[in-house]
C-alpha cells in the first residue's frame, strides 16, 4: 500500500509540474504580449511569427546538439567506469594519478576546458583536431571525472558479501564485476547519471564560442539576421526546455521505482 502510495504521489507531482509549467509559461506570455507603456523599457512588441521560417535552422542546430551529447555521454561513461575502477585500485599511484584528474576536471570550468583542448592541444602535440571531434573529447574528459565518481559510490554501495559470494563461486574479477557489481551500481546511480547528463546537454551551449553550430549557435545567427534576439533567444530556451524537462520526468519516476524495488528486496 506504501508503494501504490508514492507512486500516486509521484503521479500527481509529476502532473502538477507539467500543468505549472504551462501556467507558468502562459503568464510569460501574456505579461510579454500584453504589457505595454510609453517608455523604452515596456514599449517592445513580442511577435513569434519571425521564428517560423527559421525553425529549420534552429532544429538543425538543436540536431547537432544532441549529437554531440549523445557521443561525449556514451564515452564519458565508459571513462567513468575505467576511472571509478582506477579510483578502486590496490595501487597507490593509480589512485594518485585519477584522483588529480579526477580533481582538475571538477575543479575548473568546462569552458576553459573546451577552450584549452581546441586551443592548446594543438599547440602542445601538433594534433589538430575538427571542432566537433574537439569538442567531444573534452566533453568525455569532463564527464568521465563525474561519472567516475559516481560510478564509483554506486560500487562502493554493493554489499561486500555479493562481491565474496562471486569468488567463491570462481568468478575472475572481470566477471564479479560484469555479473555481480556493476549492473547493480549502475541501476543504483542511474539518477545521478541522467542529471549530470542533463547539465552535459545544457553546457553544450559552450560550443557556440567555438564556432559549432549547435542550437545557440544558429540562435546567434538568426538573431543578428532577424534583428529580433529576444523572440529567438526564447524560442532557443524553450527548445532546451522541451528535451530537458521529460527527462527530468522521467528520471524522477525511475528513481521512485528504484527506491521502491530496493525496499520491497530488504
Amino acid at each position: 500500500m506504501g508503494a501504490l502510495r508514492q507512486e500516486a504521489k509521484a503521479s500527481r507531482v509529476a502532473v502538477l509540474a507539467v500543468l505549472g509549467c504551462v501556467l507558468g509559461l502562459g503568464v510569460v506570455w501574456f505579461l510579454l504580449t500584453s504589457i505595454g507603456g510609453s517608455g523604452p523599457a515596456v514599449s517592445y512588441h513580442w511577435d513569434f511569427r519571425i521564428v517560423e521560417p527559421y525553425l529549420p535552422v534552429l532544429l538543425e542546430g538543436l540536431g547537432l546538439t544532441l549529437e554531440l551529447s549523445i557521443a561525449s555521454i556514451a564515452l564519458g561513461m565508459a571513462l567513468g567506469l575505467f576511472v571509478a575502477m582506477a579510483r578502486l585500485s590496490s595501487i597507490a599511484a593509480v589512485r594518485a594519478g585519477t584522483t588529480l584528474y579526477v580533481e582538475v576536471m571538477r575543479g575548473t570550468p568546462p569552458l576553459i576546458q573546451l577552450v584549452w583542448v581546441y586551443y592548446a592541444l594543438p599547440v602542445l602535440t601538433g594534433i589538430q583536431l575538427p571542432a566537433f571531434e574537439s569538442v567531444v573529447l573534452a566533453f568525455t574528459l569532463n564527464l568521465g571525472a563525474f561519472y567516475g565518481e559516481a560510478f564509483r559510490s554506486g560500487i562502493q554501495a554493493i554489499p561486500q558479501e555479493q562481491v565474496e559470494a562471486g569468488e567463491i563461486l570462481g568468478l575472475s574479477y572481470v566477471q564479479r564485476m560484469q555479473y555481480v557489481v556493476v549492473p547493480q551500481a549502475f541501476r543504483i546511480v542511474l539518477p545521478v547519471l541522467i542529471s549530470i547528463s542533463i547539465s552535459l546537454f545544457k553546457d553544450t551551449s559552450l560550443v557556440s564560442f567555438l564556432g559549432v553550430s549547435d542550437l545557440l549557435y544558429q540562435g546567434h545567427v538568426v538573431s543578428d539576421v532577424t534583428y529580433r534576439p529576444l523572440e529567438i533567444y526564447t524560442t532557443v530556451a524553450l527548445l532546451y526546455f522541451a528535451i530537458a524537462f521529460p527527462i527530468t520526468l522521467i528520471m524522477r519516476r525511475y528513481e521512485l521505482h528504484l527506491h521502491r524495488h530496493l525496499a520491497e528486496t530488504k
